[in-house]
């Protein structure tokens, strides 16, 4: 007989038993393991695409005999990061003549702000998500144990009410209670990951982005656009 009733335990029962509070904070916890693996695959493709697209391009901007040439590898469009340097860089260079506020303090301060907005823009755009995953990785535990405390107490409130407060039907209640810490876990570890990896990721990348500046800004500078 205390064989059937621990059968009838588990996630299942004890969603059936969960109120209003406990089933919403099973949604939200939901919604977040959702939002989380969203990013963590779209953004893993995305910096995958993202890398093999800026290899190719860097390989055959090194390669070309010259700034022409190199340019003429935009006109189907900058497809990555080092590609808009390159197209931000030499709309500069050709803007350089005009008499405006933009090249007052000349032509090398103009290109390197230039060239330092360009790399913040991909900074904050490949901080994209990250917000929601550390969100996630921080607030999913607290979250789940909430969900386990509120569980506990609407589970012993349910025991009091019946007046059975044996060993075996506490155990029971409480142990399906545990299981929303263990779903928090199970969302904020995968997040915290990611997120580690893809703040590494971008610190890489946008240390190869600025070396890439610098050997662009001398190239058109201190060669003097040479072509």
């Amino acid at each position: 007989m205390e064989h059937t009733a621990m059968e009838g335990l588990g996630f299942a029962h004890f969603l059936t038993q969960a109120d209003g509070v406990g089933k919403s904070v099973l949604v939200i916890l939901l919604l977040l393991s959702v939002a989380s693996w969203y990013l963590i695959v779209t953004r893993a493709l995305a910096n995958w695409l993202a890398k093999r697209r800026a290899d190719a391009f860097v390989a055959r901007f090194w390669q070309a005999r010259s700034l022409d040439e190199a340019a003429a590898s935009l006109r189907s469009g900058a497809d990555n990061a080092f590609a808009v340097l390159v197209d931000a860089a030499l709309k500069a260079q050709a803007n350089g003549g005009e008499k405006n506020l933009a090249v007052a303090g000349g032509m090398g301060e103009y290109l390197t702000r230039t060239l330092n907005n360009a790399v913040d823009r991909e900074a904050a755009e490949s901080e994209h998500g990250l917000t929601v995953l550390a969100s996630a990785g921080s607030a999913a535990p607290y979250i789940g144990l909430f969900g386990t405390v509120w569980g506990i107490y609407h589970a012993l409130v349910q025991i009091g009410m019946s007046g059975q407060g044996t060993l075996d039907k506490v155990a029971g209640p409480v142990g399906e209670a545990l299981i929303m810490t263990a779903l928090g876990l199970a969302v904020a570890i995968p997040a915290v990951l990611a997120y580690n990896a893809f703040n590494r990721r971008n610190r890489v990348w946008l240390a190869r982005l600025e070396s890439f500046a610098h050997d662009l800004y001398v190239l058109l500078t201190v060669n003097n656009g040479q072509r």
